[in-house]
């Protein structure tokens, strides 16, 4: 991995990052490690591996249909780091207008030769300047072949664009697809155990950015063009970088001061510290979380923000946690492991990673943890289950199975709880169901808020 380097060789180190998320990395961990480690970057370099490794992630499906269409030799035979050059080339091409054709095919061929890869050059150069030659006769399938446009234009696997089409009616089929294959907007929670929004906003006019307030999401702004330097007050907590979707959900939980709460599924710590926020430190948050790192990444982050009433430990919850007292919360979070569906801006090799059968081993998952922090819920109180995701299986179907199985609860519609503005986020039956092409650019979520009986 390209490391120390200065300047920072982009176009390599997308190659190199790439290559590593093939072989089962996350995107996300190895560019930020990239990124740190060549902190003296010219910030235009910078930006184009970003933009580069996210963008050819998220329509890899895209480029591939169009390098097939132009390639002499039969695209999905080549070799992988054939196939990785000529996607880095190809989506300079039909993606980043502001990098001229002979930019993006010569330091593409001049890539292959840094990577000792001088067998490929000729092949590189022959692609992609056929690639700019008949990129107006590429035959992109027409909106009306909805499933087609999804796999080839929304750049979706086959399995994804058959379940959409399950869901949604064909115009918003294509919409949410359209939606998903674009960049996530930059958004942010205002930490309001350290800072208020007037300050905040503030800071921020004064370090040159441009920024809007979310829709729904009293705390979030949305950041749309950055100003010169690092955000105002990352040090001190003054932010959390956090989904509009996301933030809502601590808000459908209504945590009050004096409450005893219990996330299940904590880490990173988003939600959690906002939980703490909402209640300005006067609950008693109890986090639980698999991972050991990940638990200290959590305790990392509410020390960040300021927040002093959370206690976290690792624990697996396909077991029983018996070291909780039984009915002893007044509301627990379930921000259940996912598909991720919701979120394939953000992770966008999930797309290409995730399989149909994962949305059934992940229910059996999820009804696991369900049935596991039922007992733990007092007569009256909450148990509110979250998801990134939009699947039936992971959704309904889970929320369905539960309840037939626990007739000590029961679900109630957040109708009467939330502000008038966010009704268009509810579904039919009261349960939270975001998407982006509907609200403001939101990512993708469900909730839904289980009362037990008292």
């Amino acid at each position: 991995m390209t490391t120390d380097n200065y300047p920072l060789d982009a176009r390599r180190a997308a190659f190199e990052i790439l290559q590593r998320v093939e072989q089962g990395a996350y995107s996300d961990r190895t560019l930020d490690t990239v990124l740190k480690r060549n902190r003296g970057t010219d910030p235009r370099d910078r930006a184009l591996l970003t933009e580069l490794v996210y963008g050819i992630l998220r329509l890899r499906g895209r480029l591939d249909f169009a390098l097939t269409q132009v390639s002499r030799q039969p695209f999905d035979r080549l070799e992988p780091a054939a196939r990785q050059l000529l996607r880095i080339g190809a989506y300079q091409l039909l993606e980043l207008e502001r990098i001229p054709v002979r930019a993006a095919v010569n330091e593409t061929v001049e890539l292959a030769r840094k990577l000792d890869l001088e067998r490929l050059a000729g092949l590189v150069n022959g692609t992609l300047r056929a690639l700019d030659r008949q990129r107006d006769a590429i035959s992109w399938p027409p909106p009306e072949k909805v499933r087609d446009y999804l796999e080839h234009v929304c750049s979706m696997p086959k399995w994804l664009a058959r379940e959409i089409m399950s869901q949604l009616p064909n115009a918003e089929a294509r919409a949410l697809g359209e939606a998903l294959s674009q960049g996530a907007p930059m958004s942010l929670r205002v930490n309001t155990l350290k800072t208020d929004a007037a300050s905040f906003k503030a800071a921020l006019d004064a370090a040159g950015f441009a920024y809007r307030p979310c829709a729904y999401a009293p705390e979030g702004l949305i950041i749309e063009q950055r100003g010169i330097g690092a955000l105002p007050g990352d040090a001190e907590g003054w932010y959390q970088v956090q989904d509009e979707a996301s933030m809502l959900i601590a808000h459908l939980l209504d945590p009050q001061p004096g409450e005893k709460i219990l996330d299940a599924c904590a880490a990173p710590g988003g939600k959690t510290t906002h939980i703490a926020a909402l209640t300005r430190n006067r609950a008693q948050i109890q986090a639980l979380e698999l991972h050991p790192q990940r638990v200290d990444l959590l305790l990392q982050g509410a020390a960040r923000n300021g927040c002093t009433s959370i206690e976290a430990r690792q624990f697996d919850l396909q077991d029983f946690p018996d070291f909780l007292e039984i009915e002893s919360f007044d509301r627990v979070l379930v921000d259940a492991p996912c598909s991720g569906l919701g979120v394939l801006r953000r992770n966008p090799e999930s797309r290409w990673t995730r399989l149909a059968v994962d949305l059934k081993e992940l229910a059996a998952l999820q009804l696991k943890i369900l049935f596991n922090v039922a007992p733990l819920v007092r007569p009256g109180g909450v148990l509110l289950y979250s998801l990134c995701t939009f699947s039936r299986a992971e959704t309904t179907q889970v929320v369905e199975t539960f309840l037939e199985n626990h007739r000590e609860f029961v679900a109630e519609s957040f109708a009467e709880q939330i502000p008038q503005a966010w009704q268009p986020l509810l579904d039919p039956s009261g349960a939270l169901r975001s998407f982006p092409q509907r609200h403001d650019g939101m990512d993708a979520f469900f909730a839904v808020k289980l009362r037990r009986r008292s």
